[in-house]
C-alpha cells in the first residue's frame, strides 16, 4: 500500500490511524490467512505514531508492536532498502507535475518481484540483530 500525502498536508494522529484502517483493509483483501495471524508492525517514533490516537487504534486492529530503538533511522526499511533504491531508478529524471511523480513511483514498485520485498524484510532481521549485538549503536556509520 502507497500513501501519496497532498502538498502542504501533514501527517497527524487521525490522517496515520485512517491510513492504519486503510492497510488492515488491504491485509484482510491480499492476506486472508493473517486474520488468525498477529500483524507484527514496525513504526518508528515519530509523533503521530506514538500518539494516543494511534496507539488505540493499533491495539484496536491487533496489530502488535515491534518496538523501534529510538535514533535508529538504520533500522527504517524505507531509509536503507526501499528509497535509496527508488532514488537511484529516479535519478536524472525531470517531472512536470505530482502526477508524473505517482506514476513513476507506481510503476517502479509494481515491476518489482516478492523477492524486492522479502529481502528488504531480511535485511531489516540482520541489521535489528546486529542493532542488539552493538547495544543501540548505529549499525551503519555515514562516512565522510
Amino acid at each position: 500500500m502507497i500513501d501519496y500525502l497532498e502538498k502542504g498536508h501533514t501527517i497527524t494522529a487521525l490522517y496515520y490511524a485512517s491510513l492504519l484502517d486503510r492497510l488492515a483493509a488491504e491485509i484482510r483483501d491480499k492476506r486472508p490467512a493473517l486474520k488468525r495471524k498477529a500483524v507484527l508492525f514496525l513504526q518508528d517514533n515519530a509523533p503521530a505514531h506514538k500518539a494516543a490516537l494511534t496507539m488505540a487504534k493499533l491495539h484496536e486492529l491487533g496489530f502488535q508492536l515491534v518496538d523501534h530503538p529510538p535514533y535508529s533511522p538504520d533500522l527504517a526499511p524505507s531509509d536503507f532498502f526501499l528509497f535509496p533504491e527508488l532514488k537511484k531508478t529516479l535519478s536524472g529524471q525531470k517531472f512536470a507535475t505530482n502526477a508524473e511523480v505517482i506514476t513513476a513511483v507506481n510503476d517502479y514498485f509494481s515491476t518489482q518481484d516478492g523477492s524486492f520485498f522479502s529481502n528488504g524484510i531480511k535485511a531489516l532481521e540482520k541489521r535489528w540483530e546486529k542493532c542488539v549485538a552493538i547495544q543501540g549503536d548505529y549499525v551503519e556509520k555515514k562516512k565522510n
